[in-house]
């Protein structure tokens, strides 16, 4: 009688552990999101380079072929991880750019860039890094370049209106945008002044930049070409 006590307690502690293992068995959808993030981690802090699906498949707790299963290797989930953060970055500058004047406008773009930086700084720093294999939605440059593309149609209205050639409002929107994201890369490091004051200058230096622009900007230098 003792012996089939002990037995029936030992059978139900099995099947407990059973049932708690199937609850907690992840749905390849969950499984394939816990490893994005556990790669964007890993490639956040040590590089395409010095992450190993060994690692990604340890820190998931899965063995390497799951690994493989979803993303035929460290490549195709690194692809994944860049592809989103890519476009999570362009959705949040182009979607700020709401406002009807153009300073506020310039104010915008400021913060949706310094807000990315801030809340997905791992995403940010895989972004800016040279992505060591080909991607089918191109590089941080090629970002950068989109997201001037917005940029680009409103500087052209304001050039219109001015008397400006707008047909130089791809160059002024390069060079705008470009001055925000290098300087949102030095941010990521030393996060002072505060987000809201950096914005400030930045803003204060390309919109008194565009108030003074010449229509015919000269060189006051020895060299001419």
């Amino acid at each position: 009688m003792i012996d089939a006590v002990a037995t029936d307690s030992s059978s139900t502690s099995g099947n407990d552990k059973q049932r708690r293992t199937r609850r907690t068995r992840m749905t390849g959808a969950e499984r394939r999101q816990q490893l994005l993030e556990i790669g964007r981690t890993l490639f956040a802090a040590k590089g395409f380079e010095g992450t190993s699906v060994e690692e990604i498949a340890a820190k998931a707790g899965v063995s390497k072929p799951v690994v493989y299963e979803h993303f035929g290797g460290k490549e195709g989930l690194y692809a994944v991880v860049v592809d989103r953060e890519m476009r999570r970055l362009l959705d949040m500058v182009t979607g700020s750019l709401t406002a009807g004047h153009p300073r506020e406008l310039c104010e915008q773009a400021a913060f949706a860039l310094l807000d990315y930086i801030e809340e997905y700084t791992d995403g940010f720093r895989i972004l800016v890094r040279d992505s060591p294999i080909p991607q089918s939605t191109g590089s941080f440059a090629s970002l950068i370049s989109d997201i001037a593309t917005q940029v680009e149609d409103i500087l052209g209205r304001e050039f219109k209106s001015r008397g400006f050639d707008p047909k130089l409002a791809p160059l002024y929107a390069q060079a705008l945008v470009g001055m925000v994201a290098l300087t949102g890369q030095w941010w990521l490091d030393v996060r002072r002044p505060k987000k809201a004051e950096v914005a400030a200058h930045l803003v204060n230096l390309a919109w008194h930049g565009l108030d003074g622009l010449e229509q015919k900007p000269r060189l006051i230098g020895h060299r001419k070409s």
